[in-house]
């Protein structure tokens, strides 16, 4: 089990595990219910983990090709 992303943003991680869902890749988020630790204030980072290790290199790369390209995010 490899880690692919560490952070703070729920929506970036519910947009990973939704895109690696799509693509067949098993994902386990670790971390989910630390906000109990942190008051809830989100300091806590949470991990998306890749549950197979030989996953990991096509996991980043679909995750990269599914990132918004900066002329989409234009909105002329």
């Amino acid at each position: 089990m490899k880690e692919i992303v560490r952070t703070n943003n729920a929506v970036y991680l519910s947009f990973a595990q939704a895109v690696l869902k799509d693509a067949g890749i098993e994902t386990l988020l670790f971390d989910a219910h630390m906000s109990i630790m942190d008051g809830s204030i989100g300091a806590l980072p949470r991990r998306l983990m890749v549950v197979k290790d030989h996953e990991l290199e096509r996991a980043k790369r679909i995750l990269a090709e599914a990132e918004p390209k900066e002329e989409d995010s234009d909105l002329e």
